[in-house]
């Protein structure tokens, strides 16, 4: 099957959202612009991942430029999108592998995603049969797994981060003794020997 790239360069909105209550929460960057939406489904670990490294990038940005840049410092409140995902969120993938690139001449963040493949090695693989098939996703073949490509402003990326990370702040409160999530029906938390914690 033909490779799918989606590409938005710019978005009119990229943001990370989630479908469902907390415990139950889906993840997913969504891209629109032009007419359309792309929905790709990812876990919330990739989702803050991926926004501390925005953060970390745009910061290495402005500190090599000497302040002469023009990715502000925090994320602008006028850029601030507290809008829920468009309906209804067809996912066109589950992330695999993210990578993230500055483009100096536009001073623009191209943020790609890649869809997640299986590699199946069968009982005799080795370790080298693995490399060499990650390399072989690696490079931009024609029939290699789906992508979103998006390409932002420094502004643009930082409102993204910002609300990613808001976005997994906001899940469950952790359990003051063991830091695990609390349901609202409390957990078993192991520091107190499995008894039951309340919310």
């Amino acid at each position: 099957m033909p490779r799918q790239v989606f590409f938005y360069d710019p978005p009119d909105r990229f943001v990370a959202g989630t479908v469902g209550q907390p415990g139950q929460r889906a993840f997913y960057l969504q891209a629109s612009g032009g007419g359309r939406v792309t929905s790709v489904a990812l876990e919330k670990a990739q989702v803050e991942a991926l926004a501390e490294r925005v953060d970390e990038l745009l910061d290495e940005v402005v500190r090599r430029s000497g302040g002469t840049s023009a990715v502000p410092a925090v994320a602008p409140a006028e850029l601030a999108d507290t809008a829920p995902l468009q309906m209804p969120v067809d996912e066109e993938f589950r992330v695999g592998t993210m990578a993230l690139a500055w483009d100096g001449d536009s001073e623009k963040l191209i943020v790609e995603a890649q869809e997640l493949v299986e590699i199946d090695l069968g009982e005799e693989g080795t370790a080298e049969d693995l490399e060499e098939a990650e390399e072989r996703l690696l490079e931009d073949d024609e029939n290699g797994p789906s992508m979103l490509r998006v390409t932002l402003t420094g502004a643009q990326a930082r409102s993204f981060a910002k609300r990613a990370l808001d976005l997994v702040a906001a899940g469950r409160p952790p359990c003051p003794l063991c830091s695990l999530p609390l349901d609202p029906e409390g957990h078993v938390c192991p520091r107190q020997n499995g008894y039951r914690r309340g919310a």
